[in-house]
């Protein structure tokens, strides 16, 4: 959400500056800094002292340079690292402003036809204070966000998932009641001043709901820093780099080897669709050999990669892939006793959405339901997933049932660790898989058994929004499945 689609709403309407039939004059004139101290002083609800002046146009158009620019400049801190500039998305937070220069007109009390410099003024002296005072919202809102996303205040507090919602609101609600004090100081209450202020609050609703697009946005293109970022590799998306894939495709699906009769084996499907980090790289690499060796699944992983170095080697990681893959394995294997395992690793939000990158080429997240659709249609039964992102617990509810086993790397509400450009292995991928699946072969135990030791190694590394809290969901029809590939697999 952004804090200037809440507060570029037109607020009140200031009382008439002049009386009709009075001329502006030299008395009448105030400096543009002083407009700016009065603007701020109403973000504070203490009254401007603008008397019967009015502001000169240049003067309304400097003001709103300034709060344009801090309003620009102040959302930009928020985002950790290079950002693209989203032009459209920082003008749609300014949408309700013709809308209320015209409603402010409508709603100025009326005066006769000599008087219409009188009505003129108040709006524009309106327009102006309320810019100078968005100022001191701006600054604040920005300000305790920049310094969470940053980590320059640390605490169990800014763990709660919704610390930012009540932040925002608590800034929604001041700049709105700067804009009805406005209005009730200036115009009093008023049939249309209240109208005014109706549309002001529906307004604000629907910029809420409408425009959820960020101004600025991470440049995952550029997110390492320059001297690393000049010595990757880079996608170049020709039409050889396309024919390629097409290509890896037939052959990474002719090559999946076939179920045995009798044998309940295992296969493998292995996502990781965050091209712009090379822990993804490494970790689902890692996962990929160990189900190969330790589950007797060699010739029987797909492993699907966003990485500018393996356009050559590996399927990308896409959610139509994701989808081709489940149904191709499906054709391959037994549905009803065979086992699929599925890793997903990247980054994770609020929302539970699995984040996808792979500049220059267009890929959508992944969600929880769209995991389960495939696999529902796909008709596998036996299901062991892996999801390791922050914010993963949220896959559970969607993906469990009793032919599925379940693990994340935290609950719905707090990240995971790990996943950082200097990271070799998650926490999770390192324990779970790298150490405790090479000693057992029982993703339940390996799960107990890894828990701790993430929980030790967060601690260690100073984790500031609390244990990740890995989860695991156990369907009552999966666990004997898994005991008895146990069972085969250590004779």
């Amino acid at each position: 959400m952004q804090e200037s689609q809440v507060q570029h709403t037109l607020p009140g309407i200031p009382e008439p500056l002049m009386h009709p039939g009075e001329r502006p004059g030299p008395a009448t004139f105030l400096p543009t800094g002083r407009w700016l101290v009065e603007g701020l002083r109403a973000a504070f609800f203490l009254s401007p002292r603008v008397s019967a002046r009015a502001p000169e146009p240049w003067q309304v158009l400097v003001i709103a340079v300034i709060a344009l620019a801090v309003d620009a400049a102040a959302q930009r801190v928020e985002v950790m690292g290079p950002a693209i500039f989203n032009l459209q998305a920082w003008l749609s937070g300014w949408w309700t402003l013709p809308l209320f220069a015209g409603l402010a007109w409508w709603a100025f009390p009326s005066q006769e036809s000599p008087a219409c410099t009188v009505q003129r003024g108040g709006v524009t002296a309106c327009l102006v204070l309320w810019l100078a005072a968005s100022v001191s919202n701006t600054l604040v809102y920005e300000g305790l966000m920049a310094a969470m996303v940053h980590g320059w205040v640390e605490g169990r507090v800014l763990s709660w998932p919704w610390l930012r919602w009540a932040v925002y609101f608590v800034f929604t609600a001041w700049s709105l009641g700067v804009s009805f004090f406005l209005i009730v100081r200036f115009a009093g209450w008023t049939g249309r001043a209240a109208v005014f202020a109706l549309a002001l609050l529906a307004s604000t609703a629907l910029t809420t709901w409408q425009f959820e697009t960020r101004s600025w946005e991470k440049d995952y293109a550029r997110s390492a820093d320059a001297e690393a970022v000049d010595n990757k590799p880079r996608l170049h998306l020709s039409q050889e780099t396309l024919e390629a894939q097409q290509a890896l495709w037939q052959r990474t699906v002719a090559a999946i080897a076939p179920q045995r009769p009798g044998v309940a084996d295992v296969y493998g499907l292995v996502f990781a669709p965050y091209a712009a980090e090379d822990v993804f790289l490494r970790e689902s690499t890692m996962v990929s050999r160990v189900l190969a060796e330790r589950f007797d699944a060699n010739g029987r992983v797909l492993h699907l990669l966003n990485h500018a170095g393996t356009a050559q080697t590996h399927p990308w990681a896409t959610t139509l892939n994701l989808q081709r893959a489940i149904e191709t394995l499906a054709g391959r294997m037994d549905r009803d006793n065979d086992v699929l395992v599925v890793y997903l690793t990247s980054h994770g939000a609020r929302d539970f959405k699995l984040a996808a990158s792979h500049w220059p080429l267009e890929v959508a997240p992944l969600s929880p339901a769209e995991l389960r659709e495939a696999l529902d249609k796909a008709g596998i039964r036996n299901r062991v997933i892996a999801v390791s992102a922050c914010y993963s617990g949220g896959w559970i509810d969607a993906l469990a049932d009793d032919n599925t086993l379940v693990m994340t790397a935290a609950d719905a509400t707090h990240t995971s660790y790990g996943c950082g450009q200097l990271s070799e292995l998650t926490f999770f991928g390192r324990a779970m898989f790298d150490e405790q699946l090479r000693n057992t072969r029982s993703f339940e135990q390996a799960f107990a058994r890894a828990v701790p030791v993430i929980k030790q190694r967060e601690i260690d590394a100073g984790k500031a929004d609390g244990f990740s809290n890995p989860q695991i969901r156990v369907g009552a029809n999966i666990g004997p499945v898994l005991r008895a590939l146990e069972q085969r697999l250590d004779r």
